[in-house]
């Protein structure tokens, strides 16, 4: 590994492997069973080996460790690999024992998380395997492929093992967001974590920009937005004097690409990070209430909230958008390369027209100036930008105005004229104190939530019940899984 990168990885690690093999949208990592079975069985009941009534025992199945209540077997780890390469993953420096070692880590996370009554409802499990085979179906083109693709013999069986996936995956999740949920960083924890570093060790940054924005957006007309709320209010009619589905409706009607293939399904809590109208107005109802229809910039919306629980909601909604018609959408854009132009001919400044003119709230105040979603910067590194962004401004000139451009929104808001401005750029460079502190802030909290994590790994491996087969007592694992 070059020195420029070790102080990445070395921070970053945990939380990495976490992403690449804990999080996945697939069936790739198997879970099995949930709770151990028998590991050995009498061979020959009528046979005895010697006169002290020892029978011959054998495995029923290879089994590769013991965690908790989970078992992983030999096939568990072989069937990762494999998953992996599936995915086009590199696989070259991945090892049976390192897979093994992150499969008893996601375990032992899902286990004490059951212990310490963490809990993930049946409702949000059973929607991310809903979606997921939604996601499978439309791939793969229909519900006996994706099981003649995954060799399951009927759909019942496939829910069910993504149901046991899904529930240990979230599991795990929930106990890693516990563990770190309260570990800050000082400014002086931040200045020693750079100072510790080698000069010649510290990290080279890639090439990055700051973009600055303006935003306009065409506004439907009343008669639309009449004609959307009208429609919300008939399905809300429907479902309260009908005892029609909600789940239906939302699958027939809903524009949300992220709930609709759940039937409008959404579990959240305050801190979620959702529109604040829709949060205000989802806290506002009871079990089983309706809320009357209300917007938000995405549209309109309808609620219903299937449980509360503590300061959880289990809700659906449905989400209908007023059609902008070619002439508003027309008129925005020649406003918009109207005052592209003055800009242009100095009549204003970027920043100038970007507070009087936008219609984005978020950047508006601040020049137009946008922030990365990674980290809250302004900057934005080439390798790791959103392609539809890099894209838009990659070929922009020093001082340049982009002319306007159509964005759709993927989350099913209205369509946004914009027009960009590259402010700055930073060359490749290796990461300096003053520059690039907001970076090393993260580094350097990555690294303690990273000790974090290994010190609860080590107290919990030591107060939990875990079992390493002989075949693999002698990986050079991570963590001490084989005990004394």
């Amino acid at each position: 590994m070059p020195k420029s990168s070790k102080w990445i990885c070395t921070g970053i690690l945990s939380i990495c492997s976490a992403v690449v093999f804990g999080q996945q949208a697939m069936p790739e990592v198997p879970d099995n069973q949930a709770e151990p079975e028998e590991l050995i069985a009498e061979a020959d009941a009528g046979k005895k080996k010697d006169s002290t009534n020892n029978f011959k025992r054998i495995k029923l199945d290879g089994i590769s460790a013991v965690v908790g209540d989970y078992v992983i077997l030999d096939s568990d780890v072989a069937k990762t690999l494999i998953d992996l390469k599936s995915q086009g993953a590199a696989t070259d420096d991945i090892t049976h024992c390192g897979l093994l070692g992150k499969l008893m880590e996601d375990r032992l996370y899902a286990h004490q998380a059951v212990q310490d009554s963490i809990l993930v409802s049946d409702d949000m499990v059973n929607a991310q395997g809903e979606a997921q085979l939604q996601s499978l179906v439309q791939q793969i083109g229909s519900m006996d492929k994706v099981l003649k693709y995954y060799k399951k013999q009927d759909e019942q069986s496939f829910r069910e093992e993504l149901y046991k996936i899904n529930k240990l995956r979230m599991l795990s999740e929930k106990m890693q967001q516990e563990i770190i949920k309260d570990i800050e960083i000082t400014p002086e924890e931040v200045r020693q974590f750079y100072n510790n570093i080698p000069e010649d060790e510290r990290p080279m940054l890639g090439a990055e920009l700051e973009i600055a924005q303006i935003v306009k957006m065409p506004k439907p007309s009343e008669e639309e937005n009449q004609k959307v709320i009208d429609k919300l209010n008939q399905i809300k009619a429907d479902i309260e004097d009908n005892n029609a589905s909600f789940s239906v409706k939302a699958i027939l009607y809903s524009q949300d690409p992220g709930s609709k293939s759940k039937g409008g399904f959404y579990s959240i809590t305050k801190n979620t990070g959702f529109d604040k109208t829709f949060k205000d107005v989802a806290f506002s109802l009871r079990e089983g209430e309706i809320s009357e229809p209300f917007k938000t910039p995405f549209g309109y919306h309808i609620i219903f909230i299937e449980k509360i629980r503590g300061q959880e909601l289990d809700l659906r909604h449905i989400l209908i958008s007023p059609e902008i018609s070619d002439k508003a959408a027309e008129e925005v854009k020649s406003e918009l390369d109207s005052i592209r132009q003055k800009i242009v001919n100095k009549e204003f400044t970027f920043a100038e027209a970007a507070l009087n003119f936008s219609d984005e709230k978020e950047t508006k105040y601040d020049g137009g100036v946008l922030r990365n979603p990674q980290d809250f910067g302004s900057r934005f590194e080439l390798t790791k930008m959103d392609p539809t962004l890099y894209n838009h401004v990659r070929n922009l000139k020093d001082d340049e105005i982009s002319y306007p451009i159509l964005e759709e929104d993927p989350r099913g808001g209205a369509p946004k004229y914009k027009i960009y401005k590259v402010t700055n750029r930073y060359e490749e460079h290796r990461a300096d104190f003053a520059q690039d502190y907001m970076k090393i802030q993260q580094l350097a909290l990555t690294q303690k939530q990273f000790k974090a994590i290994k010190e609860w790994m080590a107290q919990n491996i030591a107060d939990t019940y875990v079992s390493v087969n002989e075949e693999n007592r002698d990986c050079d694992f991570a963590n001490n899984w084989v005990k004394d």
